[in-house]
């Protein structure tokens, strides 16, 4: 895997887990830091114990996250947590007990209570996510057994990475109200600067968002596209396995086989493979014209009717899917895959209606006619 690919594929490489991969991209990270930091607006934490890309998007995606984390009350741990540490030298130790009591009297958006299981499964997950991402080292003991009683000691050792985790803003973010002051903050956005802005935006968009579809506000940037569509396409091209498509309203970064940029659809999952069937349904239903998409590309269903494609897709090729889902109700398998589709993209909420976005046309596919005789 490239050293670019590496960087955009891991949230960091650690020097202490990998000192090869440390060395192997620091010395190839001169070829491609100017891109990084000209085209997509990208800082790069480079440091003797680990090198890291912030990835900001320049729009917030249902995706995007820790996926290990389900519930906000993991990510108000998790911070706290963060801030725990920043007191805390290398190689320092601590115990569990220290932390839970912090973290009582530090989170105020929620009364936490450990005699209560949920909140502690939530510490839980949030500890062995640091443990993974090389936050903490544990030493001894074990977080299940504090999950059961409570009451259980487990003995950690902060390795000093975790003051390179969150971001560092160039501006004041105590006055901000919400995710758009978040993604407007890492922009500086004057006369002078805004072209660079505005590249920045675009480049970020198409490498990080499904894709990018023109609406009255997306259209100066649309616009950019078309008007530099060689220069972008040839500075994606030179680094990555990958074409640049355009449309009449959208416009895509495809990524081929040759290029590894962390999760990718479709994943080899059966999940992927019911979406790309219901896509090829929806594709077949604008063939025959009993769907007309509008001006932007894009369809709004009511949501009855885009679970009856769900339902169709089970229909016709459930016999292909695994057992799991084979074995889900309709309304199961219609709330995940709803769900995913959501996470990825490919359609959002208007009220009461689905609306499906243009990329859905770009992915689909179908099983082969003799699928159920070569199933197990």
């Amino acid at each position: 895997m490239k050293a670019l690919e590496v960087l955009l594929s891991k949230r960091w490489i650690l020097k202490s887990r990998d000192r090869e991969l440390y060395y192997s991209v620091r010395d190839e990270l001169p070829k491609f830091k100017s891109f990084l930091i000209e085209k997509l607006g990208f800082q790069v934490v480079i440091n003797s114990y680990l090198i890291k890309l912030e990835k900001i998007p320049a729009v917030a995606e249902n995706w995007m996250g820790i996926k290990e984390f389900s519930d906000k009350m993991e990510y108000v741990i998790f911070m706290t947590v963060l801030m725990f540490l920043e007191e805390k030298d290398m190689g320092e130790q601590f115990v569990l007990s220290e932390l839970t009591e912090y973290i009582q009297t530090a989170v105020e958006v929620e009364t936490i209570d450990w005699t209560v299981y949920r909140s502690r499964k939530y510490l839980v997950k949030v500890m062995k996510y640091l443990v993974s991402e090389g936050i903490l080292e544990l030493n001894d003991g074990s977080e299940e057994d504090f999950a059961k009683d409570g009451i259980s000691e487990v003995l950690y050792e902060n390795t000093g990475v975790s003051r390179n985790f969150v971001k560092n803003f160039t501006r004041d973010i105590s006055n901000f109200k919400g995710m758009a002051d978040f993604e407007d903050g890492d922009f500086i956005d004057t006369n002078e600067d805004r072209g660079i802005v505005r590249r920045q935006r675009v480049y970020r968009k198409l490498l990080l968002s499904a894709g990018l579809y023109r609406n009255e506000n997306t259209e100066e940037d649309f616009n950019y596209i078309r008007n530099f569509r060689g220069i972008i396409a040839n500075d994606f091209e030179s680094l990555f396995d990958c074409n640049l498509h355009i449309h009449k309203s959208s416009a895509y970064l495809v990524i081929n086989e040759g290029s590894r940029l962390g999760r990718a659809f479709p994943e080899e999952s059966t999940l992927s493979d019911i979406v790309l069937l219901v896509n090829d349904l929806i594709l077949n239903r604008i063939d025959e014209n009993k769907l007309t998409p509008a001006v932007d590309e894009s369809i709004v269903l009511s949501l009855e009717s885009f679970n009856e494609l769900i339902e169709e897709a089970k229909r016709l090729y459930g016999n292909g899917f695994a057992k799991t889902y084979r074995d889900m109700t309709t309304k199961e398998i219609c709330s995940v895959v709803t769900e995913y589709m959501m996470e990825l993209g490919f359609i959002e909420y208007i009220g009461n209606d689905v609306k499906i976005n243009p990329i859905v046309g770009k992915v689909a596919g179908t099983y082969p006619k003799d699928f159920e005789s070569v199933q197990e």
